[in-house]
């Protein structure tokens, strides 16, 4: 089952992603005051690791049974992840030596801690193993990624002998860890839901909302076929963002629009086929994600920074719309030229795409 609108969000919500952190290249009090409104939105990372979890939940639940199983389990997910995050380090590990070298100035040095660079390769730079984001800053989802992924065997071997509600209870004891972990100030964020080096342990709590979510789903807990309940729960969700309401309530909500449109939209597939036309950029997100600081780096750094800005001929907001193309488009490339490509050495065997340019075999 392939479900059409989550691919909506995931497309909005790195949109956002991407803008806000464009905006901090903003002149005057505007990179302040349109940084802050966004920064409300950020939870909406949560979605990403509750959706990642109704994903794989719903992949792989009965497909991890042995060893081998596993291992081809990770492989794959590994091929999805690592390429593109290889790639953008590679980058960055680029600019770091321009930088040491003496030919451009960096100054957030905690940025190019090269003794970083181990953790950043074997993905566990979000583990809590690191003070500070490091070379792709936003890489730090893919390591917490890695860290649910490596422990995704054990959900369905708890439902297996508790059912849904062995889930639910575990999910709740490890929330309310979290929320002891966060008094005790464990966070350097403050708050759990902050949490970015030390964010596979966010990302856990969301990925197993997010198998449960698909477990509710896949028995058909509640009998809704319109998608209205899950676009307006979505609705509220954002609306509490912008409110600055209590995050709990947030994540609540988000888990309520995943479990009603994956409900929506299981029971009437075909009631999104008019969206296919955009699918095929919808299925960005996770590039755009990861390549937006790419271009940050490229045409605002140093084209805008040092050759449109001081010429004052160009307006900020109307030269945003150059890095915001070139990501997509880049995306797009990487995407639907490249991923798979290089994604076959990682999975062995045969390099066939798929007709959304994944590989075929993953």
């Amino acid at each position: 089952m392939y479900f059409r609108i989550f691919d909506c969000w995931r497309f909005a919500a790195a949109l956002l992603v991407m803008l806000y952190h464009f905006l901090y290249f903003a002149p005057g009090a505007a990179a302040y005051t349109e940084t802050g409104f966004l920064h409300r939105l950020l939870p909406l990372l949560d979605m990403f690791f509750m959706m990642s979890g109704f994903v794989i939940m719903g992949r792989y639940h009965d497909r991890v049974a042995s060893l081998s199983d596993y291992a081809g389990f990770l492989r794959r997910r590994i091929a999805r992840l690592y390429p593109l995050h290889l790639v953008t380090l590679g980058f960055f590990v680029c600019v770091a030596l321009i930088g040491s070298a003496g030919f451009v100035s960096l100054t957030d040095t905690a940025r190019w801690n090269y003794a970083d660079l181990p953790l950043q390769l074997l993905g566990m730079h979000a583990w809590g193993t690191t003070d500070a984001l490091s070379f792709n800053y936003p890489s730090w989802s893919v390591s917490a990624e890695i860290f649910c992924y490596l422990l995704f065997p054990l959900v369905p071997f708890l439902v297996r002998r508790t059912g849904a509600s062995g889930l639910a209870l575990v999910l709740l004891l490890y929330v309310a860890l979290l929320e002891v972990l966060s008094l005790e100030g464990v966070f350097p964020s403050g708050h759990w839901t902050g949490a970015d080096t030390m964010g596979a342990y966010r990302a856990l709590a969301d990925f197993l909302a997010g198998s449960l979510a698909a477990l509710l789903v896949s028995r058909r807990v509640l009998d809704v076929t319109s998608h209205a309940p899950g676009l307006l729960a979505l609705g509220l969700a954002v609306g509490a963002m912008l409110a600055e309401i209590d995050v709990h309530a947030t994540l609540v909500l988000l888990f309520a629009a995943i479990v009603l449109v994956g409900l929506s939209e299981s029971a009437r597939p075909h009631s999104t086929r008019f969206l296919d036309p955009i699918m095929p950029v919808m299925r960005l997100s996770f590039a755009i994600y990861l390549l937006h600081p790419v271009m940050e780096t490229l045409f605002l750094s140093l084209v805008w920074k040092r050759v449109v800005a001081p010429t004052g001929w160009v307006p900020f907001h109307a030269f945003l719309a150059v890095p915001i193309l070139a990501s997509v488009l880049l995306a797009y490339v990487w995407q639907y030229r490249l991923e798979g490509w290089l994604a076959g050495f990682l999975v062995g065997g045969r390099r066939r795409q798929g007709s959304n340019g994944r590989l075929a075999k993953a």
